[in-house]
């Protein structure tokens, strides 16, 4: 049996319900049993009391985009590693991309994610399903199989289909299903040989560049057809004012799309690449400093939907290599929070707004109950502190992959407190003070 908790002087932040209010929160079995205003009331005798000190009660964040070395390639990260670094970071849940040696793409894999990920990892893993076999843009999967299995979604993660036909088709039978489609935007020819922004810096840098043309274009193909599909989809990331345009006008005539942008391309831009720090070379790019302002304005109007950290572990042989040659891909789940809140302390985007593009919508994107503080909910919840400061150092990361970009930036927020079905999965040392 699990002892009831009580999280009292908290700050209770739902972004469901739009509320910020001063309370108590009760969990009991594994729910949230209760929320009241003000102190505790009929708080069960065998309860846990942990004094929140004012601090930010929230749901569990929900991350879209998150990939892994398992099965497969172990050695980069395990569904173990990562679930650490996500209760570190406040992700209850997160979305498992198929790109595995083999692919997730039947339905026998999809079960052997989620018994994996039930015995071993601290949060949920909610595995998404590949939309082609072995990723390859030429044969489509079973979907209705995938779904039966556990599959929350549909996508070929870093792969993104060149074939409107075949994307057509997809679409059409992922909408069969009422399974979402998270699509990655590359077109392969115009995305070339790039490995960073198209533009005056990258000419500076003797590198060669990916226009904003690589994701508007398939982009532009792709709501078309879902307006024709039906299907509910969701551009995976977007990371250009143009694709920011197409989707807020998308977004006016129907509610079935959505999108989502990596907390990279909200925090940095491409001048951060500086002296060819491979660790900065990301799938999207870096983009300028104007694409960057528009994912924030983005995301506060809400034609941006979600805020994922794009985890990608790469091993140091992939990495250090000459700009051109190292791999894609930053690790992300452990610093999440903390640098989406720098928008936050800016003054460009409001705590509820941000909240929300990483609990209640996400949740409301995937068919989720949790994601939200109401009596009956999952208890996925995180108590943080907005105003902690920390400096990121490598060696600290708990993934098993270390290629952050963020080594050494000093951050403020960090989670103090993070709860999985009513059970504790992290508690930073700060807060184990004010538990009794």
């Amino acid at each position: 049996m699990i002892r009831p908790i009580v999280i009292a002087n908290a700050r209770i932040i739902d972004p469901a319900s739009n509320t910020d209010r001063r309370g108590a929160l009760l969990i009991a079995d594994g729910l949230i049993a209760g929320i009241a205003e003000g102190s505790p009331q009929g708080v069960p005798d065998d309860a846990e009391l942990i004094d929140a000190r004012g601090l930010v009660v929230a749901p569990g964040l929900i991350d879209m985009r998150v990939f892994t070395g398992e099965p497969g390639r172990e050695y980069r990260e395990t569904l173990a590693s990562a679930g650490d670094a996500a209760a570190a970071g406040g992700v209850t849940s997160f979305v498992l991309m198929p790109d595995s040696q083999p692919a997730i793409d039947d339905g026998a894999l999809v079960d052997y994610v989620l018994r994996r990920a039930a015995a071993k990892s601290k949060v949920n893993v909610l595995p998404a399903a590949a939309l082609t076999k072995n990723l390859e843009g030429q044969d489509l999967t079973e979907y209705g199989l995938l779904k039966e299995a556990g599959a929350v979604a549909l996508t070929d993660g870093r792969h993104s289909i060149q074939s409107s036909a075949l994307l057509r088709a997809a679409f059409s039978y992922a909408a069969n299903f009422d399974l979402p489609v998270l699509h990655h935007l590359a077109d392969a020819g115009l995305v070339g040989e790039g490995v960073m922004n198209e533009g005056l810096f990258a000419t500076a840098l003797g590198l060669k560049g990916i226009p904003a043309e690589a994701e508007t274009v398939p982009l532009a193909r792709d709501l078309q057809l879902a307006a024709l599909t039906g299907v509910r989809y969701h551009a995976a990331l977007i990371s250009t004012a143009g694709a920011a345009e197409l989707m807020a006008t998308a977004r006016r005539r129907s509610d079935a799309v959505s999108c989502g942008v990596s907390i990279n391309n909200l925090a940095l831009n491409e001048n951060d690449i500086g002296d060819y720090r491979t660790f900065f070379r990301l799938m999207p790019p870096l983009r300028a400093e104007a694409d960057r302002q528009a994912m924030i304005e983005g995301l506060r109007s809400g034609s941006i939907d979600v805020i994922v950290s794009d985890h990608d572990p790469q091993d140091s042989e992939m990495k250090r290599q000459p700009f051109a040659e190292a791999a894609n891909g930053a690790v992300g789940l452990e610093t999440l929070l903390a640098v989406a809140l720098r928008l936050v302390h800016s003054g460009d985007v409001d705590l509820i707004t941000l909240l929300r593009a990483m609990t209640s919508r996400p949740a409301e994107i995937l068919g989720l109950a949790s994601g939200r503080l109401a009596i009956g909910a999952p208890a996925d919840v995180i108590v943080f502190d907005p105003e902690f400061p920390w400096v990121v150092e490598e060696a600290a990361l708990r993934s098993r992959s270390r290629n952050t970009a963020f080594e050494g930036a000093r951050l403020t927020g960090a989670v103090m407190h993070t709860f999985v079905a009513g059970q504790a999965v992290f508690s930073h040392a700060a807060m184990l003070e004010g538990a009794s």
